[in-house]
């Protein structure tokens, strides 16, 4: 499978895909148009009207498997770059396995945990999520997400894959009125759990939903998204990269002539660029371990964004290319 990594080996050798020197970064910065932070585009969050930049990180896949290791000085490289470019969204869950805690030392040894918008989730039923959860349990879960950001409040908690939803919202719902906690919601990844979210975003106040969404995985689009808009909740995007690997599929396809009018230099933005497009989308958080690949998907989130006419060719021309075999999904 030819991940971007790989791809990144092939474009600028393979000392520059395990790190990138300065001029080679700087070089990456021009190629993405990435002249100013401020440039990043932002969107409002619907129940409170904060603005978020559209792009930011996630922690599972790469990030995850990385946080691991013995050294994170390419996590922290991530991070930093994160912050200096005017991302602020960092997405985790305390089953990313070592994504939380490697997160928050990083943050805190660079000065960076209160720049930092923390979306972290609650889950202790398991990944079946069919049980009930251990009010206790998943209190402790949450106030050791605390103790990893070492941070007195936290941004955004949500209910992971709709794991007995009206017990942990209800503990979510209590920290938030007690001011620890920002915004609450609920994330699911999986099509056939779908109607079971419209129904909580129809009955619950929560402030965000967390979905895959991507241009070849486009099924939020027919009721998630639109209902998303009708109840101002705010959508965080996870697996922006495709459940059949955009990147393989793309590989050794140059990008269309039509992607220089979307302001897309590569296959990254242009997948990304289609995600934003979409106006219930508030934030996407695509997972990554290095730098280079931060400031990539930052690019994505700046400049012009496709109209109804472009997505259309964006889908038609994704729909075309070759099928591989379906990639293990990512690990939300």
């Amino acid at each position: 499978m030819i991940s971007r990594r790989e791809w990144f080996g092939a474009s600028f050798g393979a000392g520059a895909a395990l790190a990138l020197s300065p001029r080679l970064l700087r070089a990456l910065e021009d190629s993405t148009h990435l002249l100013q932070p401020a440039a990043l585009l932002k969107r409002a969050v619907p129940s409170s009207g904060e603005m978020l930049p559209v792009i930011g990180l996630g922690s599972s896949a790469t990030f995850s498997q990385v946080a691991r290791s013995e050294d994170l000085s390419a996590l922290k490289d991530v991070l930093r770059t994160m912050v200096e470019r005017g991302s602020t969204v960092f997405d985790t869950a305390p089953s990313y396995g070592a994504s939380e805690q490697a997160a928050g030392t990083i943050a805190n040894e660079l000065g960076i945990q209160h720049k930092i918008f923390w979306a972290t989730k609650v889950n202790v039923v398991g990944r079946g999520g069919t049980g009930k959860a251990d009010p206790a349990a998943a209190r402790a879960q949450i106030e050791a997400s605390f103790a990893k950001f070492k941070v007195p409040r936290i941004d955004l908690i949500q209910v992971h894959n709709l794991a007995d939803v009206p017990t942990q919202l209800g503990l979510l719902k209590e920290m938030k009125a007690q001011g620890r906690i920002r915004y609450t919601g609920v994330t699911s990844t999986s099509d056939n759990q779908y109607g079971q979210l419209a129904e909580i975003m129809r009955n619950e106040p929560i402030d965000f939903i967390g979905v895959d969404y991507a241009v070849d995985n486009r099924g939020v689009e027919e009721v998630i998204l639109p209902l998303a808009q009708e109840r101002k909740i705010g959508v965080l995007v996870y697996a922006p990269f495709g459940r059949t690997s955009l990147f393989r599929r793309a590989a050794g396809v140059d990008l269309p002539a039509f992607a220089k009018d979307l302001d897309a230099t590569t296959w990254a933005q242009f997948f990304l660029k289609y995600i934003i497009s979409h106006p219930a989308v508030t934030v996407v958080t695509p997972a990554t371990s290095q730098a280079r690949n931060m400031i990539d998907n930052i690019g994505g989130g700046m400049g012009r964004l496709p109209n109804a006419a472009s997505r259309k060719q964006m889908t038609e021309l994704v729909d075309a290319l070759p099928q591989p075999t379906p990639a293990r999904r990512p690990g939300y």
